[in-house]
């Protein structure tokens, strides 16, 4: 199946390469957009199964644009487009639950190559960015047996979901609360377990016994 693609760069002759590029390639373009408002609209409206989505944009940037986009086209890959070396940029990204951060630098094999890895389940990162993501993880302190052990009743019960491979909105209809509140304790789970995203939390409640299914072991990973 054709995968649809949806470009959103405001810098209009490098979006025309990449549509042009993508095309060769066999990609069919659901829309090509210049910023992160009208990225939202054509989302919505074309349904798209991947995302390329420029992190510096008017209206909207991408980083801000990412959790709506997650929102409108829950199943929907995304990958940032950047010029950008900054790690923190990196971390965000990957944290709002982008599926790949590729910078623009690239070359059309190799983009192309990683593009074709998200099919596979793969990440779209080179090597470089994936050692400095490692990197920049490796730097947090690990958290405490205190700091499990303040994990509230419903904390812990929606960390359960989450190992469960429950996406925010299916969460939310599980437990009967918004999106947003989901995201509220998100923020309180990973902070209070010195995690950066859903795999870390993941992975330190198998280590420390808070779950325990071997199923859960595959988000961890």
């Amino acid at each position: 199946m054709t995968m649809r693609v949806l470009v959103a760069d405001d810098h209009s002759l490098f979006r025309d390469g990449l549509v042009s590029l993508l095309e060769a390639a066999g990609y069919e373009i659901a829309a090509q957009v210049g910023d992160g408002k009208e990225a939202l609209i054509q989302a919505k409206r074309t349904k798209p199964d991947l995302i390329l989505l420029d992190l510096s944009m008017p209206r909207l940037n991408g980083l801000d644009a990412l959790p709506q986009l997650l929102e409108i086209v829950p199943d929907v890959k995304i990958v940032i487009l950047t010029v950008s070396e900054e790690d923190d940029d990196l971390l965000k990204v990957i944290q709002a639950g982008a599926h790949g951060y590729l910078e623009k630098n690239l070359n059309a094999d190799d983009f192309l190559e990683l593009l074709g890895g998200l099919e596979r389940g793969e990440a779209a990162v080179t090597r470089r960015t994936a050692a400095r993501l490692m990197a920049k993880l490796s730097e947090n302190r690990s958290p405490t047996k205190m700091a499990t052990e303040d994990l509230t009743a419903r904390e812990l019960e929606l960390l359960e979901l989450v190992g469960d491979g429950f996406s925010n909105r299916a969460i939310s209809e599980n437990l009967s609360i918004s999106t947003n509140t989901v995201k509220y304790h998100l923020k309180n789970i990973f902070q209070k377990l010195g995690a950066q995203n859903r795999a870390e939390a993941v992975a330190y409640a198998i280590r420390t016994g808070i779950l325990s299914s071997s199923q859960k072991e595959d988000l961890a990973s």
